[in-house]
């Protein structure tokens, strides 16, 4: 595959998305943000009112197109960059993703994705299924509590009630769905670097994701 692959992997809140965006940007390099892809399945399966428990009701996923352009995700070349953010996205996206079906059919356009061109993909088993040769592999996590609180904080700016204890039962829970279910399990990767951004601001963890770059392409 021609062209740097960069692995970021974590748990939710971690800051994957937003520092993979910044750093991307910075080296004019392309971001494909995994997670906004299985929300974007999960958003069109809540439309289409299919029984989100069945795992063979997501056939629709054959006739549907998905990529990420951008910063933009896009289902069957419509924009759904802010309806996948909603409450009942979030409350459902870590079921969807955990049927072996749906993970195989976005695996594929992942891997299709990252064939050409510098590559930033961030998600929870990119280091480990999508990319496994991957020239960098970055594992972020927090603490929960800077997690917890840094979603509220984006709750707050977009105008949602919430309660930071309620944000913080919902990150515990999505940690163990997402690290105990049997289809590509959240891990780190054997070779990935372990960085905890708790107590980090965003533009350190992209300086040191990107001192970590210069140094594996030197």
């Amino acid at each position: 595959m021609p062209g740097y692959k960069l692995a970021i992997d974590g748990p939710a809140g971690s800051g994957k998305s937003t520092i993979s965006s910044l750093i991307a940007k910075k080296l004019g390099w392309t971001h494909i943000d995994t997670g906004a892809m299985y929300r974007a399945v999960t958003l069109q399966a809540l439309e289409l009112g299919i029984n989100l428990n069945e795992e063979a009701q997501y056939r629709f996923l054959e006739t549907s197109t998905i990529h990420y352009d951008f910063d933009r995700i896009y289902i069957n070349d419509r924009d759904v960059t802010e309806a996948i953010r909603s409450e009942a996205v979030t409350n459902n996206v870590s079921l969807v993703s955990s049927f072996p079906y749906v993970r195989k059919k976005l695996v594929e356009l992942q891997k299709q994705a990252a064939q050409h061109g510098n590559i930033i993909m961030d998600g929870r088993d990119i280091g480990t299924v999508v990319i496994p040769n991957a020239d960098l592999k970055i594992f972020l996590t927090a603490n929960v509590e800077e997690r917890a609180k840094r979603r509220y904080k984006e709750h707050i700016k977009k105008g949602k009630e919430s309660q930071i204890s309620k944000v913080i039962e919902d990150i515990v829970i999505r940690d163990q769905k997402d690290s105990t279910r049997k289809e590509s399990p959240l891990r780190k990767a054997d070779d990935a670097i372990v960085l905890d951004t708790t107590y980090l601001t965003i533009e350190e963890v992209v300086n040191k994701i990107i001192e970590l770059t210069d140094k594996k392409e030197n």
